[in-house]
């Protein structure tokens, strides 16, 4: 009988530490893997492919400011992709709306309400807003605010302004 009531108690403990794991991780944090050199050098800055899953940076993604969608300039965000929802991209916001953007594609853009316009930090190889558009904050799963991998990387994630927008 002790047996049956340890496994019972160990199965329970498991059961609960699952069911606020999950919840944190759905609410609050979680751990995510940045794959690709769309934000080098903020992210895998020594890109290697023969040890990439060794090297590739993990981050950490705040989603409490998902609640009134708290945004600045400089933030690296997780995001769906506007054309595939399972998709995910990370990306740095270079401009919030109200503000206006100019890129070669476009003579200028007025983001508008609740929308922002992200870019990769490797511009060459970065599909980003130049590419979409305007993302919807909606589609914004996520603040990036630290690195945790690889041990050599720990560390705050900075936020950096981009220099090619202008407010109105």
């Amino acid at each position: 009988m002790g047996t049956v009531n340890f496994l019972w108690n160990l199965t329970k403990n498991y059961f609960t530490f699952g069911l606020i794991g999950l919840t944190v991780s759905d609410r609050c944090a979680s751990i995510v893997p940045v794959g690709g050199i769309s934000m080098s050098p903020t992210f895998n800055p020594d890109d290697d492919s023969s040890m990439r899953s060794l090297t590739r940076d993990f981050v950490i993604v705040e989603k409490l400011c998902l609640e009134k969608f708290k945004f600045s300039l400089g933030d690296v965000v997780v995001f769906s992709s506007p054309a595939n929802h399972k998709e995910k991209h990370i990306k740095r916001i270079t401009a919030l709306p109200g503000d206006l953007v100019s890129t070669p594609h476009y003579d200028a853009v007025l983001i508008p309400e609740g929308h922002c316009w992200v870019e990769g930090d490797n511009h060459a190889w970065s599909l980003d807003s130049r590419s979409f558009g305007p993302i919807p904050l909606g589609l914004v799963r996520g603040r990036v605010t630290h690195i945790v991998w690889p041990p050599h990387r720990v560390g705050k994630v900075e936020r950096m302004t981009p220099k090619s927008i202008a407010s109105f």
